[in-house]
């Protein structure tokens, strides 16, 4: 019964999580629909489209991968050349700015140099409007915004500060384009400004631009934070947004290749769509405007033909919300944009395997087929175009349409989850529950007056070589089956926390690292601060905890928990009446180098981040480091105890033990 509930309770909680991260391309409720003029509608004539490009996450590097700086230089000079693109949102990360051996940061001039040089050597904004905005890397070890070091202002191409409100116009409309700039302010050096923070009054002067954008066609957001990752106030960032047909980010890099494609939408049909970055996947986007409906393609860098389907458009990333979806129905014509440094010969199109027919030219990049959009008024269907050019290249774009108001798609589960989830809260949440499960459990153990020692001798065997067992949230599922195990784990518990030297260390520990500091050090070159589990304090100013939750929640699970559990299991071979050699003939010779090697390692990170640190920091910060160098000290300190502890001190324990064993 107990395994039924808990089945029927995780799969309440799977459908609801598939419920909310799994935002709907259909229509909204009739309520909310705006209601769109059928006319004019896309046709044969060469109207109504605008096309932009988007490339983030560039990291133009002094010390590494020589060939981004020249790529970079070809994208702008030949690849621009054949979109012609009329707008070029580049959405921070401009460069690198790390050192040589990538543990420290700062802002590196000739990094800079070398991209303004790109940008004039290419001519590239005499073709298309270039708008570039920083990204965290651009602000690392900035002490304030009117600083030297802020290179940004000296050598980008759009030079301005803060969030922006900037209108492009067409002879069809005009089209709203809104920065949003959470970089932070002062910028400390890595890895505490992964997260963007807004303010309330940056958020007054977004929604301000907002209710400005409302006359235009369409509006898009842009900024180089994912809204998962920017901390801000009430309403939040994606409320303030929800008028907007999409916000584009880069920032997350496809996470390592593992989420090659991270698009989703939120639920008043703002699409959100991360790009991946050009640093290692030379990646960038096209994004049209036809007839105001929205359509893009993320693309590799060289790949020729490229091909973007702008009429009927991916039913996925579709919002009655923000675009006439009913001008598709009444179109006459398939349309595509077709790009090639050598000349287009056939576009072929096909809607449901079924060959349509070729698309003919129309002017510059533009490819229309008729069609007649009522044969497919019902359910999904597939259009597929292969595009080939003169010097024999084939570039392939499809996706799935519909027209019926009452159908819907989802977006992929994982990349919903990370870009609608706002991970600071969740660190928050699951640091705070961590630390309160381990304080609980050393103070419940520490006024119980005994434990239950039912069962013990016939499970004194698991304790001592199956040292997992230990690990208390790995207990708490065994439990159920075989209580004896908890038994064991709960005298180990009753040992530790009945020892002064261990319980009051290891309380103290948990306790400070909720309270921190964590280290005092130059955060900033010239400007010293404290790091702390909920923020940090740098140039006269606090910047929210994000980073630091995330970084608490490694702390905890991969060194304060094992180090009790360690601590925990050796003190209970004392009880058993081993020492430190004693244990390695009488336990399991295997079981017991595992154990203390886990533990070495575990050590050894916590070296290495002292030394990450005095790297990132300077060598103060790794003196004045509690939670790194001074805890490597306390840890070996309390290793040694455990051995070397007297018996006497122990008495207590090893009495019931021996009963228990005699019983």
């Amino acid at each position: 019964m107990l395994g039924l509930a808990a089945g029927l309770l995780a799969a309440a909680a799977v459908a609801l999580l598939l419920d909310w991260y799994g935002p709907s391309g259909a229509p909204p409720a009739a309520g909310q629909r705006r209601r769109w003029a059928p006319h004019p509608a896309p046709g044969a004539a060469a109207a109504g489209l605008l096309w932009v490009v988007q490339v983030s996450d560039i990291h133009i590097s002094r010390f590494w991968d020589p060939k981004r700086a020249p790529d970079f230089e070809k994208f702008c000079s030949e690849t621009i050349d054949i979109i012609q693109p009329a707008l070029v949102l580049a959405t921070g990360d401009l460069t690198d700015a790390k050192t040589r051996d990538r543990l420290g940061s700062e802002q590196v001039e000739e990094e800079w140099k070398t991209y303004q040089s790109i940008l004039k050597r290419s001519r590239v904004m005499e073709k298309t409007k270039w708008i570039d905005i920083k990204g965290n890397h651009d602000s690392f070890n900035i002490p304030h915004l009117d600083s030297v070091q802020n290179y940004y202002r000296k050598y980008s191409a759009w030079h301005k500060d803060g969030s922006f409100h900037y209108i492009h116009t067409t002879s069809f409309g005009n089209y709203s384009f809104i920065c949003v700039d959470a970089t932070l302010s002062p910028g400390p050096k890595r890895p505490y400004n992964f997260f963007g923070i807004l303010n309330t009054n940056q958020m007054a002067e977004l929604s301000l631009m907002a209710t400005e954008s409302l006359h235009s066609n369409h509006t898009i957001w842009f900024g180089h934070y994912p809204t998962s990752t920017i901390i801000s106030p009430a309403p939040g960032i994606r409320t303030l947004m929800s008028s907007a047909t999409a916000y584009l980010c880069g920032h997350l890099h496809t996470l390592g290749g593992l989420m090659p494609v991270l698009h989703s939408q939120h639920h008043g049909g703002t699409l959100e769509l991360e790009l991946g970055d050009w640093m290692d996947n030379r990646r960038y986007r096209l994004l049209a405007f036809d007839h105001d409906l929205l359509s893009f393609a993320d693309l590799n860098f060289e790949e020729w033909p490229v091909v973007l389907i702008t009429n009927p458009k991916s039913f996925l990333y579709s919002s009655s919300t923000h675009e006439p979806l009913v001008k598709i129905l009444h179109s006459t014509h398939i349309r595509i944009l077709a790009f090639s440094p050598s000349v287009i010969v056939s576009v072929k199109v096909y809607i449901d395997r079924v060959h349509l027919g070729n698309a003919h030219q129309v002017s510059g990049p533009l490819y229309v087929l008729k069609w007649s959009p009522q044969n497919y008024s019902e359910g999904y269907h597939h259009i597929d175009v292969t595009v080939q050019d003169a010097s024999g290249r084939i570039g392939t774009r499809g996706h799935i349409f519909a027209m019926e108001e009452n159908l819907s798609l989802r977006f992929d589960f994982w990349p919903s989850v990370i870009l609608l989830t706002d991970h600071y809260v969740l660190a928050r949440v699951l640091f705070g529950l961590i630390v309160l499960i381990q304080i609980t459990l050393l103070v419940v153990f520490r006024y119980l007056q005994k434990p239950v020692l039912k069962g013990m001798n016939q499970c004194l065997w698991v304790l001592e070589n199956h040292f997992p067992l230990n690990f208390l949230l790995f207990i708490c599922v065994l439990t159920i089956e075989k209580p004896g195990l908890l038994t064991l784990t709960s005298y180990s518990l009753h040992v530790f926390s009945k020892t002064n030297t261990f319980y009051y260390s290891i309380l103290v520990l948990n306790l400070y690292t909720v309270l921190g500091p964590w280290f005092v050090g130059e955060l900033i070159d010239g400007q010293w601060g404290a790091c702390f589990s909920f923020g940090v304090f740098v140039g006269g100013s606090f910047l929210q905890g994000s980073m630091t939750f995330v970084v608490g929640i490694l702390q905890m699970l991969f060194f304060n928990l094992p180090l009790m559990a360690y601590l925990c299991w050796c003190l209970f071979l004392r009880c058993r009446g081993h020492s430190f050699r004693s244990h390695i003939r009488h336990v399991r010779r295997l079981t017991a180098v595992l154990v203390h090697l886990a533990m070495a390692l575990l050590l050894a990170w916590q070296v290495y981040s002292c030394y990450f640190l005095q790297r990132t920091y300077g060598t103060l910060a790794f003196f004045l480091s509690p939670m790194r160098m001074w805890l490597v000290a306390l840890t070996s300190a309390l290793i040694y105890k455990t051995w070397t502890l007297k018996s006497s001190e122990l008495r207590t324990y090893i009495v019931e033990m021996k009963n228990c064993q005699s019983s």
